[in-house]
């Protein structure tokens, strides 16, 4: 690809994973049609604001807390489930932030979440072969509804609009409201010492803003920082003609001049399963302003990475590019050391962010998938300390959680088992961490970076 060849379409000359295929085509052009006639639903200015702030973060003068659904169901598209989410997002930046003394970029994975890579297409379903569930905007996960409908891909772009319009709403109206962090606090939080350690947090907080107020720093300038945040958008770009329909081609804020943007969401990734050197994902991802992030595994060739960056980043725009690694527990040594030099080496300065879900799952004894809480931990620690011992940092991490109570991933300070897995377990796709278990992530990756700052040796 180079600047003058690419087009939101050259994808389409590339060979395509992770294809779904429509019986009525017809049906399928007469709806990108429509999603190419609908207005953007982010904007280049957020985009740009969130470029920004991703540099900030490739620095190591941020930290990125990336997190939400394995798959969005169109059923989350509502007032509590929205809510549930942000709060535990918010009450997991605020335990980051104090911690670690550094601002925390906030990325969802939400409003668009909609589709799941699957390893094969179809399914044995009582002895008939059915299509795979691949997510709401592709099909349904009932056993009768696995023909892709293209119409769901409109639902899917309203479903969006829905949870954004709302997520802006409740923000600008004090709902991060530093003020009053205690009305985040989430009912399901049942362990004593997750509660007095996020109160504590508060009750220091407070005394700091109220010290502000009576010595006057707390004045208006200084109002939208303590009353609002920034909370982005995200989703894999996995539905390439969705993605296609809602790129336009509009002025940059910064210089008037027109560039190509997805409007779809503020930031997309590129998954494990799609990054082919040749393919049509790093084709259509080369070409956008968006910063954007790529999925590093096991899998993931030295210098394979070193040129794919160099494909979708030519300028080595600094955080333009999120390299978010899931190896595994027991395998993150092997890797992860070889991964940094080559991109040290390489000259690009990235985002790395630590995902510790994907490779952790594990089938439990009741025939669902899991995620082992102490797995998890695992992984993000020796990230920390494989990052320190080459020179790089650590610079966020990218879970799959809810603000829910359910009960997907065992242990954690619920310590949760395998026989509990049946009390909530609600995931149609993937495990996720529950709100407890969540802010047990924020406090101990807290709790690190404290340590840091005090001198205190250890992860």
């Amino acid at each position: 690809m180079t600047e003058n060849t690419w087009t939101p379409s050259s994808w389409r000359k590339k060979p395509v994973t992770q294809d779904v295929i429509y019986n009525d085509e017809e049906k399928l052009n007469r709806v990108l049609g429509k999603l190419a006639y609908l207005p953007p639903l982010v904007c280049p200015r957020e985009i740009q604001a969130l470029r920004e702030q991703l540099k900030e973060v490739a620095l190591g003068k941020a930290f990125l807390l990336q997190g939400g659904d394995c798959a969005e169901s169109f059923d989350y598209c509502s007032q509590e489930p929205i809510e549930n989410k942000l709060k535990i997002l918010l009450q997991m930046s605020l335990i980051l932030t104090w911690g670690a003394r550094i601002p925390v970029v906030r990325i969802a994975r939400m409003a668009g979440q909609y589709a799941k890579p699957r390893s094969k297409p179809t399914e044995l379903h009582e002895g008939e072969e059915i299509y795979s569930f691949r997510g709401d905007n592709i099909n349904g996960y009932n056993p009768n509804d696995r023909e892709p409908d293209p119409e769901r891909l409109l639902s899917a772009y309203f479903h969006s609009a829905a949870t954004m319009n709302y997520v802006r709403s409740i923000l600008n109206s004090g709902f991060a409201d530093l003020h009053r962090p205690t009305e985040w606090d989430l009912q399901y939080i049942n362990s004593t010492e997750i509660r007095e350690e996020y109160q504590t947090i508060v009750n220091r907080l407070t005394d700091a803003l109220n010290y502000m107020q009576v010595i006057g720093a707390d004045q208006p300038q200084l109002a939208s920082t303590l009353s609002s945040v920034d909370l982005y958008m995200s989703h894999e770009g996995l539905m390439l003609p969705f993605e296609e329909a809602l790129t336009r081609y509009l002025p940059d804020p910064s210089n008037g001049g027109r560039k190509w943007y997805n409007t779809s969401t503020h930031f997309l990734w590129i998954g494990d399963r799609t990054r082919q050197l040749d393919g049509a994902h790093v084709e259509y991802f080369s070409g956008i302003e968006n910063p954007i992030g790529i999925k590093v595994g096991p899998s993931m060739e030295n210098e394979e990475l070193v040129r794919v960056l160099n494909i979708v980043n030519p300028k080595k725009e600094i955080g333009k590019v999120t390299l978010i690694s899931r190896y595994n527990a027991t395998k993150i040594e092997q890797y992860l050391p070889g991964h940094i030099k080559a991109v040290q080496e390489s000259g690009h300065v990235v985002v790395w962010a630590c995902d510790p879900m994907h490779g952790n799952t594990e089938q439990s004894s009741s025939g669902v998938k899991t995620r082992s809480f102490n797995n998890i931990i695992q992984e993000i620690s020796k990230s920390i300390r494989i990052h320190k011992e080459n020179n790089s940092q650590l610079n966020g991490i990218h879970l799959e959680l809810t603000g829910d109570h359910v009960t997907e991933c065992v242990g954690g300070f619920m310590e949760l088992d395998h026989d509990d897995l049946s009390q909530n377990y609600q995931t149609f796709c993937d495990p996720r961490l529950n709100c407890e278990q969540s802010l047990d992530v924020a406090f101990l990756i807290a709790k690190y970076y404290e340590r840091e700052r005090k001198g205190v040796p250890g992860i």
